[in-house]
């Protein structure tokens, strides 16, 4: 393994580095650093959150900077405020013992005009998030002609969190010249087309294989009744009593309802969702980095952006929409070089999602039992017992209280005493779970799970005419304009069957759901990825869900659309016509 005394760093960042406790580069920054500073050009690299990157383009950003100019000549674009700060903060650190270095950080969620003063000071690095630097563009309070150097880091998340516009404004600002490097936990078709457009024959580094999960984390999955989730949840938190991580859940709602009911049940959580000001989000994320709470109950928007080192866990409370979703879920464990565990809590429709997400991640899936109360018991009285034997023991604080003490237990025995003692402290858990029912979900051939959690014979999701159908869940709702005509639009199109048979939809704000044919179900999943609505990427995955929502349209019904392409484009040309 190269050092990092051999790669050609400057003597000052290599003190600087040594001075946070690097002794060993990660394979990224193995292979980065050194290329960059031989032979420096356009690069895209893939790897895990987690695995050096900041260092591996920081250290050679560094050494290429020229600290006599006060211009920017090095901006560094991030998809969340959080990630945007730790990136200057590490900055700043790699950069001690090199004099003159000015990093600015730019992001919302704060007041713009100590920003605004900052950039007209002439940093030579400004890290920022895409909608604040597109303002600030906008605003004219920063020029980007002197960028040499361009980083978009988890240009996949901010092409999920739909910056593209802001990232071509901005980019439009910068010169041709610049060299761009690309950073990157997975590579869907937008970031390749990003690649495409904006890079110039770029290298490409790819530590593991693309979109693939981190060799130390281990995927497991319990399969229960959709009814039993949260209790199978609270099951596997009490099966590890020292975990420490985060719960991922679909929705807002379903975060606030999550988090409430484990606080209600007396374990340390937090929730972190949208509706939460700067101000609580800060609070929380803090309050979680520093281990003030075990777990944190989450979406995937509301926790980009998290930089924690030491999860033992994550939990999918319900898998992920998109599967490269997955891999950014679970690539929050395992970091560092540390092992870790992915569990996923499913019900028997969602078997299949398993399988895809086996595909993208080219890892497998272990099912395992959800942990019985025997079990758990033992595992918590055990961990109870390495605590008691583990704790310090200040003599000079209880000496003067032993007598008494001895009085008091002289009655008992040793093995007495050590009941009492269990007893104590286990009573509650013991009687929770003497008689508790096994949560596993057998699987039957002749049935499906309703979201009850019952078994339904297969006739119950068949239409009027006896064909049967598959309900979708889709990623895009009313809120950007879909209406039941489009969805229907979209089903024809990514089936090719201009006569689908389309059964129920039930068109939310921001999704929606519809049921087709089941025949066309495969093809349906496939090339829906291939289409847009209003600039969106169409995301379907199969789902059991019936929400109880009054914009509702029942009826089957056959498909008449065709046509391609993005969907409210089209259909605004038809209103405009």
């Amino acid at each position: 393994m190269i050092q990092f005394e051999e790669m050609g760093l400057d003597p000052r960042i290599i003190k600087g580095i040594q001075e946070l406790g690097f002794e060993e580069p990660s394979p990224i920054q193995e292979k980065i650093i050194p290329h960059y500073l031989q032979s420096p050009g356009d690069m895209v690299g893939l790897a895990q959150t987690g695995t050096g990157k900041t260092a591996a383009f920081g250290l050679p950003i560094l050494q290429s900077i020229d600290t006599s100019k006060k211009v920017p000549q090095v901006l560094i674009l991030s998809p969340t405020r959080e990630l945007c700060v730790q990136i200057a903060r590490e900055m700043e650190l790699y950069a001690k013992f090199l004099p003159k270095v000015d990093i600015v950080s730019v992001y919302g969620g704060a007041a713009i005009e100590p920003q605004i003063r900052a950039l007209k000071k002439g940093p030579q690095i400004i890290t920022a998030t895409p909608g604040r630097m597109h303002d600030m563009v906008r605003r004219r309070k920063v020029d980007l002609s002197s960028i040499d150097i361009l980083v978009l880091d988890e240009a996949d998340e901010m092409l999920n969190m739909g910056f593209q516009e802001d990232l071509d404004a901005i980019l439009a600002g910068t010169p041709s010249t610049k060299h761009t490097l690309l950073f990157s936990a997975t590579m869907p078709k937008e970031v390749a087309t990003i690649a495409k457009k904006y890079m110039t024959s770029p290298v490409e580094i790819t530590v593991g294989k693309k979109n693939a999960g981190a060799d130390n984390v281990n995927h497991i999955y319990h399969m229960v009744h959709a009814r039993d989730r949260y209790a199978a949840l609270k099951r596997v938190m009490d099966f590890h009593p020292d975990i420490y991580g985060i719960v991922f859940c679909r929705t807002r709602m379903e975060t606030k309802d999550v988090a409430a009911k484990l606080i209600q049940d007396n374990y340390s959580a937090e929730a972190l969702h949208g509706d939460l000001s700067q101000a609580q989000r800060d609070f929380v994320m803090e309050k979680f980095r520093t281990r003030g709470v075990q777990m944190l109950v989450a979406t995937d928007v509301a926790a980009r952006g998290l930089d924690v080192n030491h999860l033992t866990h994550v939990i999918n409370y319900n898998l992920p929409d998109d599967t490269e979703n997955y891999t950014h879920r679970s690539g929050r464990t395992g970091r560092a070089g540390r092992s870790g565990t992915s569990i996923s809590i499913i019900n028997m429709k969602e078997q299949g999602k398993i399988r895809m997400i086996e595909k993208t991640i080219g890892k497998k899936f272990e099912k395992m039992p959800v942990p019985a109360g025997e079990a758990i018991c033992e595992r918590q009285l055990l961990h109870y017992i390495d605590r008691v034997a583990e704790t310090e023991v200040d003599d000079t604080q209880i000496e003067g209280y032993m007598s008494a003490i001895h009085e008091k237990l002289e009655g008992l025995t040793r093995e007495e005493l050590i009941k009492h003692f269990v007893s104590m402290e286990f009573n509650q858990l013991l009687k929770y779970y003497r008689e508790t029912e096994d949560l596993n979900a057998v699987e039957a051939s002749a049935g499906r799970e309703g979201r009850d959690g019952r078994q339904h014979n297969k006739r119950d999701n068949h239409n009027e005419k006896g064909i049967p159908m598959t309900r979708f869940h889709i990623n895009i709702g009313s809120k950007k304009g879909l209406s039941p005509k489009d969805l229907i639009a979209i089903a024809v199109r990514a089936t090719g069957k201009r006569n689908l048979e389309v059964g129920r939809i039930d068109l939310l704000r921001n999704f929606s759901f519809v049921e087709i044919d089941s025949t066309q179900a495969g093809s349906f999943v496939q090339q829906a990825k291939k289409l847009t609505f209003d600039g969106i990427p169409v995301v379907a995955t199969e789902s059991d869900e019936r929400p109880q929502q009054k914009q509702r349209f029942n009826g089957d019904r056959r498909g008449r659309s065709g046509g391609g392409g993005d969907f409210r484009k089209r259909n605004d040309r038809k209103r405009r016509r």
